[in-house]
């Protein structure tokens, strides 16, 4: 019978795609969710994906730095800052949700990279722990070496009508205190492939309307936004149509944010130096638009590969991407002073050590900035309870 046929043929591809999709998580790296309601979740991935993601539950009561800020945050202060010297279960990417990809757009040209010093949100674990504990002999180490940093500020839940105010009440708090903020929308529906991190927005119709509200809030003052970490790399697990429709909602995205704000400098998700090749991971950034709808690529978000192999690896992409010439890069130095541990070792491994503070004059060309967008001191999942602010990792990376 044809329709006996037909449904044969149609089990056929479901099995297909989810044993591609389970071998691929297999060969994932470990990632590691930056909490919300329950904190931090671990699992096991290869790739070199050896990263932190907020988790996509949204707690009850939102949580800033380096998670989701809260609606009303406070007036902040301003952080000094040092000169650099030495880190769904549903699969409901839908084919038919995705807003059709509109005709190819003339290149805007990069803003001008930002040259004010980085904003501090004023509320943060390691900021708690270190008002709480005046007394600690940690103390000291801890806030000079992480607490008075600036770091990402993450928003990891689809929260339609909430998330224009809290971008926001960061940006606004920026602005006041004459610094730039780091931004990191994750939402991107199917996040982290269905694994730890899984969740974000139910479909990317409903993401792109999610990107328009957090546009609103950007504001007219200088920014870096972290577009989505993973979303390129990792998608090797999406099918060929799932990935086109994912990139070309990238695109969009991009284009949404640098013309809500053309101060805002957009970045992409460039994996890391020991995932894909630059010519690999190069072509699927151009694939999502990142040379026309961006400003230039991140690198290490979360992980501990060392600044110079991640400035050379970016050069490399940059190069391989093509664009107007002032593209450039962000790198996460949060955790990479020592560089990347041995293989297979991605849960707070010993002997890791804090990076470049963060800084926009990094005196290297095409490097934009180095940024913590992973807050040091937060737990993967073995010095303490996933995503929990842990002293005694915090320490150990401080004092490296």
């Amino acid at each position: 019978m044809p329709g006996t046929r037909v449904r044969r043929r149609t089990a056929h591809r479901e099995r297909r795609r989810v044993a591609r999709r389970h071998a691929l998580l297999a060969v994932a790296s470990a990632v590691v969710a930056i909490g919300a309601t329950a904190g931090l979740v671990d699992a096991g991935h290869q790739d070199g994906r050896d990263t932190a993601r907020p988790e996509p539950t949204p707690p009850p009561v939102l949580q800033p730095l380096p998670a989701v800020p809260t609606p009303t945050a406070p007036a902040p202060s301003a952080s000094s800052e040092r000169p650099a010297p030495a880190p769904s279960p549903s699969r409901t990417t839908a084919r038919s949700s995705a807003a059709p990809t509109p005709p190819p757009a003339r290149p805007t040209p990069p803003a001008p990279a930002p040259r004010n010093r980085l904003f501090r949100h004023p509320h943060s674990q390691v900021l708690d722990w270190v008002r709480a504990n005046p007394d600690d002999p940690r103390r000291p180490v801890i806030e000079s070496g992480i607490a008075e940093r600036p770091a990402a500020v993450w928003f990891a839940a689809h929260n339609p009508g909430e998330i224009a105010g809290q971008v926001r009440a960061v940006t606004r708090g920026a602005a006041a205190a004459g610094r730039t903020p780091v931004l990191v929308p994750y939402a991107i529906p199917d996040r982290d492939c269905g694994g730890a991190s899984r969740g974000g927005a139910p479909d990317l119709a409903a993401y792109d309307a999610w990107i328009r509200e957090f546009a609103q809030g950007l504001g007219a003052g200088a920014a870096i936004v972290i577009l989505e970490p993973d979303a390129i790399a990792l998608s090797d697990c999406l099918t060929a149509p799932e990935r086109a429709a994912r990139f070309a909602s990238l695109a969009r995205a991009g284009r949404t944010l640098r013309t809500a704000n053309p101060r805002a400098r957009v970045y992409f998700d460039g994996g890391h130096s020991g995932w894909h090749t630059p010519a690999k991971q190069a072509a699927a950034l151009r694939a999502a638009g990142a040379a026309t709808n961006g400003d230039g690529i991140f690198t290490n978000v979360a992980n501990f590969h060392r600044t110079a192999d991640e400035t050379a690896y970016a050069r490399r992409v940059l190069a391989a991407l093509g664009g107007p010439a002032g593209l450039g890069a962000v790198i996460d130095t949060s955790r990479n002073g020592n560089g990347a541990p041995a293989a297979g070792e991605w849960c707070d491994p010993a002997g890791r050590a804090l990076g470049q503070p963060p800084t926009t004059r990094t005196g290297e060309s095409r490097i934009d900035a180095y940024l913590w967008v992973k807050l040091p001191g937060e737990s993967d999942g073995c010095s303490g309870a996933a995503g929990s602010f842990t002293p005694e990792y915090a320490y150990a990376l401080a004092t490296g």
